[in-house]
């Protein structure tokens, strides 16, 4: 049997992207937790495997030296995420680990969780094991964006979703928007949905649509239904409608002490939650950072931010965009047609937001674009 050492480069970059893929197949199940992937080898020889179970069952390095059983002793843990080594609803993982007799741990990230933070590492380390950061790091630092940034930040992961055509029109000069691209591309959105925690409209688009935001047309729904956030500063979204039937999903509204009684206590009896925040410095609007504080607050790691093209846009003007995905259908609409985002005109290309495009995909007959920040841009 090959020795736990005999690993190389390439065999940690083989074994972690496993791992990676354990974690992205248990997204949808785990938050407000992590979800992590972790692999138990002898050398090329996988001898254990597992992923996070939902809130209060084993972390993924529990599942797997329970597989490896006696074979984990002297053997590699790849795991997504730094150990856990403190007592939440589950005992802490490192002694797990330690106890396992296992000889080397391959650590992908530390984890930024205040409770962690390295100190998972650090008791590996004292018990005389060999720990190694880094492998498969990209990967599962995209895997994990949004748990790390709402570690890091205390705030839900905002990722902004738009459907335009390919003049950047989200509808035609009557207003309507319904279908800009195909069902394949709006499938695909529900998958968004399925990954994020809340999906979040501003008061315009709940009045104008009455969406009811849930997730549909999935093979893998989430454990929990994500939550309906609606934006109103003013109280103008009646308590009617799709969107107030709880039966379907909670839902919450964000709002402001300028929002009357009357609304407040309807949206109250319609079974919705309450939340106030500030008043937008910009103007009309709520404060957007206190909202997605607000959100992580309630264990929310994203949410997926689905419009209007004014929310976009403050979203935008706010830094608070942490992602973009973009579907493009091959239409165009024209001038009048309303744009993506409600954002003033850039003086100069200079002037323009800077984003990253990550990907490109084809849905159907439309196209997918997935953007992140350029570094620095939204400083």
């Amino acid at each position: 049997m090959p020795a736990a050492g005999d690993a190389g480069p390439e065999t940690d970059a083989r074994l972690m992207a496993r791992a990676v893929d354990l974690a992205r197949s248990v997204r949808r199940h785990t938050a407000p937790n992590p979800w992590v992937g972790a692999v138990v080898a002898h050398g090329d020889e996988i001898v254990g495997e597992g992923a996070t179970s939902p809130p209060g069952g084993p972390h993924a390095e529990i599942h797997a030296l329970r597989a490896a059983g006696a074979r984990a002793r002297g053997a590699t843990l790849y795991t997504t995420l730094e150990p856990c080594s403190h007592h939440g609803r589950t005992p802490p993982c490192v002694d797990a680990v330690r106890d396992a007799g296992v000889a080397r741990v391959v650590v992908a990230l530390e984890d930024p969780d205040p409770n962690v933070a390295g100190r998972g590492i650090a008791v590996l380390r004292d018990a005389g094991i060999t720990v190694d950061v880094g492998a498969g790091a990209h990967d599962a630092r995209a895997s994990l964006a949004a748990y790390l940034h709402h570690r890091r930040t205390g705030r839900a992961y905002a990722l902004l979703k738009t459907a335009t055509s390919v003049d950047g029109r989200v509808a035609a000069a009557d207003g309507t928007s319904r279908w800009i691209t195909g069902p394949d591309a709006r499938r695909d959105a529900h998958e968004l949905r399925a990954d994020s925690q809340a999906v979040l409209v501003g008061a315009g688009t709940a009045l104008a649509d009455e969406p009811s935001l849930t997730v549909r047309d999935v093979d893998d729904p989430p454990r929990v239904a994500p939550v309906r956030v609606v934006v109103d500063a003013r109280g103008r979204v009646p308590a009617t409608g799709p969107l107030f039937d709880t039966a379907l999903a909670p839902t919450l509204v964000v709002t402001t002490d300028a929002a009357p009684t009357r609304a407040v206590d309807a949206w109250r009896a319609a079974g919705a939650k309450v939340e106030l925040v500030e008043p937008s410095s910009a103007g009309a609007g709520v404060d957007l950072a206190g909202t997605l504080a607000v959100l992580g607050g309630l264990g929310v790691l994203q949410v997926l931010v689905e419009g209007g093209p004014t929310v976009h846009a403050s979203f935008l003007e706010a830094g608070l965009a942490d992602a973009v995905v973009a579907y493009v259908a091959p239409v165009v609409i024209g001038d009048r047609g309303r744009p993506a985002f409600a954002l003033p005109g850039a003086a100069t290309i200079g002037d323009a937001s800077q984003w990253q495009l990550t990907s490109v995909t084809r849905v159907g007959n439309d196209a997918r674009l997935d953007l992140t920040p350029t570094p620095g841009a939204m400083d």
